[in-house]
């Protein structure tokens, strides 16, 4: 199982606001160059919230159904597959007022199921979603600061 984390801080901004839009899928084609496609199949405050992922991976495309559980009252947004190119992919996003900013985390867990290709796919895998969920919160709120230092890849270089 590898597990990705990261965490940002959003200036000057509200909690309630940051998770609203962190949770709108179907924006994250637009935000971040990983993403070929989203599909929002129910959204908060369905209890039955749900989507489907497609991201750039290696020369090819890694898919996923997601059920979403929305607790805006804890500032989380937690996921799980459903059905997908993992054997187990799973996580929370959770959004936390810090003064006047806001303190984003975002931690998923994640296993192929396939132990010989570890090596090579769950780095590559890190790497994708760390950059998607980078460039999502980027392209949301500009004046986002990533720790970490995380370098983003450029658009053109997308695709790995």
């Amino acid at each position: 199982m590898r597990h990705v984390e990261l965490d940002a801080l959003i200036p000057a901004e509200q909690a309630g606001t940051v998770l609203d839009a962190v949770g709108r899928w179907e924006r994250y084609p637009d935000l971040a160059p990983h993403v070929n496609a989203t599909t929002v199949h129910a959204a908060y405050p369905d209890p039955a919230a749900s989507s489907s992922w497609e991201l750039h991976f290696r020369s090819g495309l890694l898919r996923w159904r997601e059920d979403d559980t929305v607790l805006p009252e804890q500032g989380e947004i937690r996921f799980e597959q459903s059905e997908g190119d993992f054997d187990s992919f799973c996580g929370t996003w959770s959004v936390t007022q810090d003064g006047d900013d806001v303190a984003v985390r975002f931690d998923a867990d994640f296993d192929f199921g396939i132990p010989s290709l570890e090596g090579i796919l769950d780095p590559i895998a890190e790497r994708v979603i760390k950059e998607t969920v980078a460039w999502a919160l980027t392209g949301l709120f500009p004046a986002v600061r990533i720790s970490g230092g995380l370098e983003l890849t450029p658009p053109a270089a997308v695709g790995a």
